[in-house]
């Protein structure tokens, strides 16, 4: 069913080999990039570099599962999430609005309920952007292009199989919290899919494409 997947081990390497290359792009604010363009590999570790901030990715996932959509509801919220924000802390990328709220059309109800009716489906695809973005990413004073595109589920041999396609991906922060982050909507997908068909399906893999993989200059030093 796989073609010969790159790990997360090989998106090291790749990293690596381009530093002492000194293969870079040229980021918006002027500084260094390194850059994969339409990468495709098979999410089987938390982090590619780095170590996973526990403490943080429960408070992320505790404000996603609040759907909100305002920063000042999270408590303490990072730079990151600061500089995405308008000065009201307003934005569009709260992954559980987006994963959840009926506001989005009910994604994770749809992806449900399209693998109890048929567990053999390709369509089951929670979709988190939205053509509007080109209007939205930047509505009074935000900075925010959602980066995640769409989510895929596939059952497949009584495994789950998760499919994460994104526009833009930072190595460093983003793919650590975003990869907590779809592990646990799995996970919660997989409690009911297994409750509601009486069944023992199992965890899959997570394949992540991105069409823009990156690494900042001020994380070179991760790499080195």
């Amino acid at each position: 069913m796989f073609m010969m997947l790159k790990k997360t081990a090989d998106i090291k390497m790749y990293f690596k080999r381009q530093l002492v290359k000194k293969q870079f792009t040229i980021d918006k604010t002027g500084c260094n990039v390194i850059e994969l363009v339409g990468a495709c590999f098979e999410a089987d570790k938390p982090s590619i570099f780095g170590v996973p901030n526990i403490d943080y990715i429960k408070k992320e996932i505790k404000w996603y599962d609040s759907m909100s959509l305002n920063i000042n509801d999270m408590k303490e919220p990072p730079k990151q999430w600061v500089a995405t924000a308008n000065d009201k802390g307003e934005i569009n990328s709260n992954y559980g609005y987006l994963f959840y709220s009926h506001e989005n059309h009910n994604q994770f109800s749809h992806v449900l309920s399209e693998l109890i009716s048929n567990p053999n489906s390709r369509r089951a695809c929670a979709i988190y952007n939205r053509p509007s973005i080109w209007i939205d990413h930047d509505l009074n004073g935000k900075n925010d292009f959602i980066c995640t595109n769409a989510v895929t589920y596939y059952i497949r041999n009584n495994f789950l199989h998760t499919v994460v396609q994104m526009r833009s991906n930072d190595v460093v922060f983003g793919y650590k919290n975003d990869f907590a982050w779809q592990r646990e909507a799995r996970n919660r997908l997989l409690q009911n899919l297994n409750n509601h068909l009486n069944s023992d399906i199992r965890q899959g893999k997570i394949i992540w494409q991105v069409q823009n993989l990156h690494v900042y200059e001020r994380h070179f030093k991760l790499i080195k």
